[in-house]
């Protein structure tokens, strides 16, 4: 199965912390599944910690690194047609970097491993 990790699945995923529901854990280590990160995410972590809302104790650029490479994630390039969708996409989420993710999600018909319960307005699956 192709999975797209929420920013934070991926984070708590790569730093192993307790937050990651066990299922959430299990479907991403799974060597079945496809394992995609939107650059969405990495620019919303890297705005967070440029900010101080997201410290962390590596640099930026070897957390990210290690953290696709080291468990074979794949960049899920954002195409054209995901930024079109967010022309009609209605405001039950207001956070851009979500709703980059959600038009991501709708349009590749990919689940989205993701705890926040505000996706499921958008008729995606979200797995947690």
């Amino acid at each position: 199965m192709r999975l797209l990790l929420d920013t934070h699945a991926f984070l708590w995923f790569i730093t192993d912390d307790p937050q990651l529901s066990p299922n959430a854990k299990a479907l991403i280590a799974d060597p079945a599944n496809e394992i995609f990160v939107s650059p969405a995410t990495l620019w919303e972590v890297a705005i967070k910690v440029s900010i101080g809302k997201y410290p962390i104790a590596v640099p930026y650029q070897t957390l990210i690194s290690n953290g696709i490479e080291d468990n074979a994630f794949e960049i899920l390039p954002i195409e054209p047609e995901h930024a079109a969708i967010l022309t009609t996409m209605p405001f039950h989420h207001r956070d851009p970097f979500d709703r980059m993710l959600i038009a991501q999600a709708q349009v590749e018909n990919m689940p989205i491993v993701s705890a926040d319960l505000a996706l499921d307005r958008y008729g995606i699956t979200r797995l947690w």
